[in-house]
């Protein structure tokens, strides 16, 4: 969910993960929060030049700090919440930014907890979802040319600032090598069905 305005109404796509922080926000401001279907929304930018963007609240303010430079890169934030720091359970977060990237809605995501492993874990349950927990330009590099990874988790509680914004900035830098990688991501594909029709 994007951030909240002063005033006025608030349109957001059907199921998006409305913090009860974030309606007591919308609320004090006189906001009227609306779901409307994606093609109503307006104004979006298209999935390759949209990155979404989620944090429990061990991530919140690391997930801040980061907005503005994926901005100034030239994509266009669908930020799922949270938008403070109250306690805020990081599969739903998890799950929210990977269905976006899965969807087709975003190209793809980074999701900020604690450690980075349970939302890792979270989003690559899935289906299409190929997220990779980094910590060092090395582990994002790796994760996009060997992995094409699609969502990255972040460890807040593991990186600083500067450390988290190198591995983002890498991690977005990054082509996929396609060749031989592209079989071993098909293996992982053929994993992922293999389970999804033998659960």
């Amino acid at each position: 969910m994007q951030d909240v305005p002063d005033s006025g109404e608030m349109k957001v796509p059907p199921g998006t993960l409305v913090t009860p922080s974030a309606r007591e926000l919308a609320e004090s401001r006189g906001v009227k929060i609306l779901e409307v279907p994606e093609d109503q929304l307006g104004g979006l930018a298209p999935p390759e030049k949209t990155i979404a963007i989620g944090a429990d609240h061990g991530g919140f303010q690391l997930k801040e700090q980061l907005k503005p430079m994926l901005e100034r890169a030239g994509l266009a934030i669908r930020d799922v919440g949270v938008y403070d720091e109250k306690p805020a359970d990081y599969p739903d977060i998890a799950q929210q930014v990977a269905e976006l990237v899965a969807g087709g809605a975003a190209a793809r995501g980074i999701v900020i907890d604690g450690a980075g492993i349970g939302s890792s874990m979270t989003a690559n349950k899935v289906p299409g979802i190929r997220a990779a927990l980094c910590y060092d330009r090395a582990s994002a590099k790796n994760s996009r040319e060997h992995n094409d990874s699609n969502v990255l988790t972040l460890g807040a509680r593991l990186l600083t600032g500067t450390q988290a914004e190198d591995v983002v900035r890498v991690w977005m830098d990054t082509a996929f090598a396609g060749g031989r990688h592209a079989a071993r991501i098909a293996k992982i594909t053929a994993v992922e069905r293999k389970y999804a029709k033998n659960p």
